[in-house]
């Protein structure tokens, strides 16, 4: 018989197959429990999966994890984004790097990639069609499949099974844990634009895609078949809502997307099959339990996807977790400590700026000022070495933590404040104020 495994991993998505991987390195004998079909017998999406950016701080985590070189060829490039606004294009680039891109992948082709090497190069043992129902006193996972109930007797457990998490549900039951779901009053419905006749793509491939429309936007981003995996997200009620919006879609994009209508062929089909997804930001107290159960990624600190980190943070909370099975070997009390420690500080600065960036997708990037202020940023990087915009300490600096690129972001968005006030142009803007008010302020 063999040895019962070191680590008990709940969730075999993303997180937990890549904490499966390094796991596995280590020896710790992962076991990996999943509630849903394998990856072999079924990839079909019910529409309610977004299309996954990953940024730097995931590609870290890959390569950290030896696997990138595998998970490239899932991966397109977006170097900015192309805004459609009054029948026009316009090009916002995300950094001025060559290397400051951002990439679409496929959640399932991810997903189905980190599971099978997971599986096939680190002989981790997947058992699909397991429900974790409840957290013993002990802190071990009941199990229950179509045949069996058993306990998981792992001498430590990780909660990787998502915002809906059944580990994390089970430790609320038990008052061990508490946890509170902000939902935001939009959801979105997911739409296919269409690869041309000639099998090419309809847009421009090396950029996500925006429709901003104030309080509420359309977004593309590119697929290896040629489409693109369009999101409209809309408030949930008023107007225009999905409730006013109803099952006439058509006449909806007629008024607002009336240029993305001949890119979207199965429009009020897939319109009224898909249904709405909801949107929320999930915060939870502690993280673990006992010293023994864990919580990672999204089951412990779902956010909103409007920053593209959800999968981003979680990787990292994967790296986070094996530097700290480096630092204290099996202490797992002490393992769980600190890494609430690190990670709950980031956690909620993401969570915190992926609401802003919502604003800033569905209306900011309509105005003159936000531009300015965009440009300027750039010049400042340039000049000034201490600047970097937000976004690129988020997406392009793994090496700056959330909550630290929060805090000089808010300084940063002061400063660009009092130097585009009355200005129209970068022509406008006083330098060498710019240059007093890093040396003061950053």
């Amino acid at each position: 018989m063999s040895a019962a495994p070191e680590i008990g991993i709940v969730g075999g998505g993303l997180a937990g197959s890549l904490l499966a991987i390094l796991c596995a390195r280590r020896e710790l004998r992962p076991i990996v429990v999943e509630r849903d079909a394998s990856f072999d017998e079924s990839t079909t999406t019910d529409g309610r999966s977004i299309n996954l950016a990953l940024a730097a701080r995931g590609i870290g985590a890959l390569r950290y994890a030896g696997v990138l070189a595998d998970i490239e060829p899932l991966l397109l490039p977006m170097a900015g984004r192309r805004v459609h606004e009054d029948g026009a294009e316009r090009f916002l680039p995300y950094g001025q790097r060559r290397d400051e891109r951002i990439y679409s992948v496929s959640r399932a082709g991810l997903s189905r990639r980190l599971f099978e090497i997971a599986r096939d190069r680190f002989g981790v043992e997947y058992r699909f069609r397991h429900e974790c129902t409840g957290i013993t006193a002990a802190g071990r996972a009941q199990i229950r499949s179509a045949q069996d109930a058993y306990e998981l007797e792992a001498s430590f457990l990780v909660g990787a099974d998502g915002a809906g998490s059944a580990v994390r549900r089970a430790l609320e039951a038990a008052g061990v844990v508490r946890a509170t779901e902000d939902m935001l009053d939009h959801g979105y419905k997911e739409l296919t634009l269409a690869a041309t006749a000639a099998g090419e793509f309809a847009l421009a491939p090396e950029a996500l895609h925006i429709w901003p429309r104030g309080n509420f936007m359309l977004i593309a981003l590119p697929n290896l078949d040629r489409t693109f995996t369009a999101t409209l997200f809309l408030p949930l009620t008023g107007e225009p809502s999905f409730a006013s919006v109803g099952a006439d879609a058509q006449s909806f994009f007629a008024v607002h997307f009336a240029d993305a209508i001949p890119l979207i062929p199965k429009l009020e089909h897939e319109y009224n099959a898909h249904p709405v997804g909801h949107l929320g930001t999930l915060t939870c107290t502690p993280w673990s339990h006992s010293g023994r159960v864990l919580l990672i990624g999204d089951a412990a600190h779902a956010i909103v996807p409007f920053h593209g980190q959800g999968m981003n943070a979680a990787f990292e909370d994967c790296v986070e977790l094996d530097r700290l099975f480096d630092e204290h070997g099996s202490e797992w009390p002490r393992i769980c400590a600190e890494f609430e420690r690190r990670r709950t500080g980031n956690a909620a600065a993401i969570a915190t700026m992926a609401l802003e960036n919502y604003r800033e997708m569905r209306d900011d990037v309509r105005s003159p000022r936000f531009r300015l202020k965009a440009e300027l940023a750039f010049e400042l990087e340039r000049r000034h070495a201490k600047f970097i915009p937000r976004y690129a300490m988020v997406m392009f600096h793994p090496e700056i933590s959330y909550a630290e690129a929060r805090r000089r972001g808010a300084v940063q968005a002061e400063i660009l404040e009092l130097l585009t006030e009355g200005a129209r142009s970068l022509g406008d803007v006083d330098f060498k104020r710019a240059a007093a008010l890093i040396a003061e302020r950053l």
